[in-house]
């Protein structure tokens, strides 16, 4: 008697009907403000479902000057859900600055696709909103 193994590979599982296909959304993007980076946003669907990373930029604005920004610290992202043109997210505050927002909520995201490697990143709890593109 021969017994056969088969393993299933994401790339395999990808094509099966019902498996979800994250290809508009997996990648790396990136935001701008003013000329300035303002975010790098990396998206995965490696292992199950997706996950990824979000790193923002302190951006100033000094009269006189041009405008300056400067990386924090990456942040993972975590209740990722994503349907249709929409992935929503949040990213943890408590570190973002020091002891004053230790014991913040999280914050919450909501990733707007429109168009080939184009979306609009919007933050749900004040209506912030920058447009990103993918690299």
């Amino acid at each position: 008697m021969t017994r056969r193994i088969f393993a299933m590979t994401p790339a395999l599982a990808a094509g099966l009907p019902g498996a979800p296909d994250y290809s508009a959304v997996i990648g790396v993007w990136r935001g701008h403000l003013d000329g300035a980076p303002a975010l790098v946003m990396t998206i995965s669907d490696e292992g199950e479902g997706l996950s990824g990373a979000i790193l923002f930029y302190m951006v100033r604005r000094d009269p006189g000057q041009p405008v300056k920004s400067s990386p924090g610290i990456p942040e993972p992202m975590f209740r990722i859900a994503y349907e249709g043109t929409k992935l929503d997210f949040q990213v943890s505050h408590s570190r973002s600055h020091g002891e004053r927002t230790r014991f913040d909520p999280p914050v919450r995201f909501r990733m707007s696709l429109n168009g080939a490697g184009k979306a609009k990143l919007k933050h749900l709890d004040d209506d912030m909103e920058i447009a990103i593109e993918r690299m």
